[in-house]
């Protein structure tokens, strides 16, 4: 009788609390709601994490996977695609049942890939939107953004062909009175500049113009911004007081919305141009507003993260307080022997569990600090090293230097593209490693990359490996030893021969490298890169060995075992 009355009390309890946190989940939700009306999207972000937190506690699947969307947007508004994409992805579990919802997540995605410049990926997530919305009406936002990914990636054809299709069914007796002037004017102004784009100048230009007369005539100021922007496009090459008036209506919209990156574009277009005197100070705004955004949007990312790690270490305490409180009025109700019993089982395995779950999460975030540290470290160091003097310069140049002549200015376009080219090298040296079936070429084509006229790069016995059988951790690191040996080599050796020598047997794999550079002392061997390399190789369980005098060039030999630890025990474990 006294578990059944004490059981009947902890029900009545508990749907009190559920009650109470319903109730202040619902506020903190709906505030977040008003909060990203008024674009106070700091203050959202953290108001829906709070309450998808209390939401988890009811279970409310519906509510964390619209909460979990709804903060992914916020992320992509600041700049942070990647933790967008992070923050819809963890929403997929919730919302299996609502296509709605999953074709939300799709096109968030695609967007973020967009921005990203993922472009096919993007294409693949917008597509699965159009594919899981049932209306009509919302299939064209979907079909729309992969026309708009055609056009960056010059496909003129394959965006017209959509585009025209879009607007044929948005003109049709099924959706003509539920479409928005805005989803017409959108479309018109994508179809023309896709047929601008591909030559027919006057049809696109017809669209494009009748497109912003719809925007001008509904007031739909955001819109009229990309309809500004393409009209400049178009008479960059035509009329170049008309480009630049486009251009600065452009930019003054997108100034009193607060939209940077139209801004930004608008700047483009205007020193481009290079139409007025003021171009050097479009230039030094250009810079100025590119690195304020850089900070603002990082800022948003370190919030953003905080946030989340703050609210679930809150929750843990509150939910680690409430196992207490009800532990300790059971405590009281129950027979002391067995309330003893209970209570050590229950703090031995609670104990136990946490141990474990802290002792892994913590091996694991430290491999990854320290991976992401090194990374992060090296590309700093070319950011500064390879890049920060020469747009130091470049300002100073502009600074200085009559833009409105033809000679400066090509000067000036000149530089830019040569730090154009440093950023993409930086990027393509920490992108992607292919550890597929096309290893073996994405080796050869980093490698020849440091060919030239005046050096000889000579790769031996690369396909005699048989690389199926070696895991992708070890591709990774030999591609990665490879590109800081070649970026070594390129720094410090001057060498016009290098040579790679691959070789293996039934347990190990070895790499030979040999240069006929400047060389060294042994103890004198610059610890920058060559530290990068052993720290990789002992990751593996592989050895390296240096080898260099000066003015006998450079050798290094690498050797790696086949098998990986974790095969060996999951054989261990099958048997």
């Amino acid at each position: 009788m006294l578990l059944f009355v004490s059981s009947c009390k902890e029900e009545k309890t508990a749907n009190i609390d559920a009650e109470s946190i319903e109730k202040e989940a619902l506020s903190l939700r709906n505030e977040g709601i008003e909060n990203v009306k008024n674009q106070n999207f700091n203050t959202a972000f953290y108001g829906y994490n709070k309450a998808k937190l209390l939401f988890e506690t009811l279970k409310d699947s519906a509510n964390i996977g619209f909460l979990l969307i709804e903060m992914g947007k916020i992320q992509q508004v600041n700049g942070d695609y990647y933790g967008s994409k992070e923050t819809v992805t963890e929403a997929l579990p919730f919302v299996k049942k609502n296509d709605i919802y999953k074709a939300t997540i799709n096109n968030t995605l695609g967007i973020a890939d967009k921005e990203l410049s993922l472009y096919n990926d993007a294409i693949l997530y917008y597509k699965r939107a159009a594919e899981d919305y049932k209306n009509p009406l919302d299939r064209q936002a979907p079909l729309n953004n992969i026309a708009t990914v055609y056009i960056q990636q010059k496909k003129y054809g394959d965006a017209i062909s959509i585009l025209e299709s879009l607007l044929k069914s948005l003109l049709s007796k099924q959706l003509k009175d539920k479409a928005q002037p805005s989803d017409k004017s959108i479309i018109l102004d994508n179809l023309g500049y896709a047929y601008f784009k591909k030559g027919q100048e006057e049809k696109g230009f017809s669209l494009m113009n009748e497109g912003l007369q719809i925007r001008k005539a509904t007031k739909d100021t955001y819109g009229s911004i990309e309809s500004y922007l393409h009209l400049a496009d178009y008479y960059s090459k035509k009329d170049l007081q008309k480009s630049d008036e486009n251009a600065h209506a452009a930019y003054t919209i997108a100034t009193k919305l607060n939209s940077v990156d139209e801004r930004l574009e608008a700047l483009q277009i205007l020193i481009s141009n290079d139409n007025t005197p003021k171009t050097n100070k479009y230039v030094q705004h250009y810079f100025s507003l590119n690195d304020s955004i850089i900070k603002v949007r990082n800022n948003f990312k370190n919030k953003f993260a905080k946030i989340r790690y703050d609210s679930q270490k809150e929750k843990d305490e509150n939910e680690k307080l409430r196992l207490e409180k009800a532990e300790n009025q059971l405590s009281l109700q129950r027979d002391k022997y067995l309330k003893i019993v209970f209570a050590i089982v229950f703090v031995f395995l609670l104990i136990l569990i946490l141990i474990l779950i802290r002792y892994f999460r913590n091996k694991n975030k430290a491999i990854e600090f320290k991976t992401s540290y090194n990374t992060e470290t090296r590309i700093a160091k070319k950011i500064h090293d390879e890049l920060a003097n020469d747009v130091f310069q470049v300002i100073a140049f502009t600074e200085s230097q009559p833009l409105a002549k033809e000679r400066t200015k090509e000067d000036l376009l000149q530089k830019l593209d040569d730090i154009y080219g440093r950023v993409r090298g930086i990027s393509k040296e920490n992108n992607r490693i292919d550890t597929g079936a096309h290893f073996t070429k994405s080796i050869k084509d980093m490698l020849s990359t440091y060919q030239t006229n005046a050096r000889n790069v000579m790769v031996t016995n690369l396909e005699s490996i048989d690389w199926d059988h070696i895991d992708d951790v070890k591709k990774i690191t030999i591609s990665r030893i490879l590109q800081e040996l070649m970026v070594n080599m390129k720094k410090h050796s001057h060498a016009n021969l290098v040579v790679l020598k691959f070789e293996s047997d039934q347990k190990s794999i070895f790499i030979n490298y040999m240069d006929n550079g400047v060389g060294c002392e042994n103890d004198k061997i610059s610890k920058n890169g060559l530290t990068n390399m052993e720290s990789r190789i002992f990751a593996v369980k592989g050895t390296i060995e240096f080898d260099t005098q000066p003015d006998k060039g450079f050798r290094a030999r690498i050797a790696m075992p086949k098998q990986t630890l974790s095969k060996v025990k999951k054989i261990a474990a099958a048997f």
